[in-house]
């Protein structure tokens, strides 16, 4: 099989279906201090698909503890790292945040193999679907595949955690994993300070700190829509930073667009009504139900994604299934902390997943 952006069907293979989560290439990979003792690592390769269901390869580490080892599969969906191919979190330790490496540590230490993408586009030859949750829900699905084809010991269950852009595509996964998953048998999933209402958090960042996330939206949302252009909404000086997001990372392209005025970053200081429709119908979990238990962690003082988005909004969109839900308010918490606040609490609630 070709090691290429879109992939084709071997001759032979049985199905196109039978392909997602087959590995390419898999090597040793270096973990960071924190994880090392815990864990042997490998950056892998795989097969997965786009929201079109056409094959395509996406890249991941696989993490297996050294010690105590369960058997269980815990997808780790990471929060968000940029555009670029630099930008990939298994390949790049100065992206695979202090707070993730935290979040990690606590599965590892429970037992858990854990399955970490960088998503579709992160790595590979594709533009990334930032935010565009089917796409990021496919890569964290087929992430546990490919661990159960490099361990058979594996057993078909797993759970999902994931922070901010993993956080969404926790939920995401959560949606389409009864007609995806195959049979893989999905426990939960626990979704930190996870990104949503995008129709009603979108309009609220033209000129704030936080806007550079909006512009990654728009170029997610390009990556999957032909025809949408962020060059038609972006403004004159929003444009002359767009180099930011090939050369940098998530730092440095909320620096580049952080002191815009919202007139300078869009075209008369607004997205079009259209354009956050194309958003939310893309951006938006909680649209059709949930298959497994669910876990929301939130901090009271996020900066990145607002309280009220997830208790106001979300929790009740959730709560209109018939999956359980349970809230964890973290007083005081920003976007970050709440990760490394609540990595014992969601490890202990993926645990009674399992048993």
């Amino acid at each position: 099989m070709a090691v290429c952006g879109t992939l084709s069907a071997p001759a032979g293979a049985a199905s196109a279906a039978s392909l997602p989560g087959v590995v390419l290439t898999s090597a040793t990979a270096t973990l960071p201090s924190e994880l090392s003792p815990l864990a042997t690592g490998k950056r892998i390769q795989y097969v997965t698909t786009d929201i079109n269901g056409s094959l395509i390869y996406a890249t991941a580490l696989i993490l297996t503890p050294k010690t105590n080892k369960k058997n269980r599969t815990v997808a780790w969906a990471h929060g968000s790292t940029g555009l670029a191919d630099q930008c990939a979190p298994s390949a790049n330790q100065n992206v695979f945040w202090p707070e993730a490496r935290t979040a990690v540590a606590a599965l590892l230490s429970r037992g858990w193999t854990v399955a970490a993408t960088d998503y579709a586009g992160l790595g590979t030859t594709q533009s990334h679907p930032y935010l565009v949750g089917g796409s990021e829900a496919r890569a964290v699905i087929d992430s546990v595949k490919a661990a159960r084809n490099l361990d058979s010991a594996l057993s078909t269950q797993y759970v999902i955690d994931g922070h901010s852009q993993g956080g969404q595509a926790a939920l995401f996964a959560s949606q389409i994993a009864p007609s995806y998953d195959g049979a893989l048998v999905l426990k939960g999933t626990a979704s930190i300070a996870p990104v949503s209402n995008v129709d009603a958090f979108a309009p609220l960042i033209p000129g704030t700190p936080g806007q550079g996330y909006l512009v990654m939206g728009l170029y997610g949302l390009a990556a999957v829509d032909s025809t949408f252009n962020p060059n038609t909404v972006l403004a004159a000086q929003a444009k002359t930073k767009t180099s930011a997001l090939t050369s940098g990372c998530l730092m440095e392209i909320l620096a580049a667009y952080e002191n815009l005025t919202a007139e300078q970053l869009l075209v008369d200081g607004a997205l079009p009504d259209a354009v956050v429709t194309k958003l939310a119908n893309n951006d938006n979990p909680a649209q059709t139900a949930p298959s497994a238990p669910i876990l929301i962690v939130q901090g009271t003082d996020d900066e990145a994604v607002p309280y009220f988005i997830t208790h106001d909004l979300l929790l009740p969109q959730l709560q209109a299934y018939t999956q359980p839900v349970t809230f964890t308010e973290l007083a005081g918490a920003t976007h970050d902390s709440s990760v490394v606040l609540s990595a014992s609490t969601v490890a202990t609630w993926i645990a009674a997943r399992f048993t």
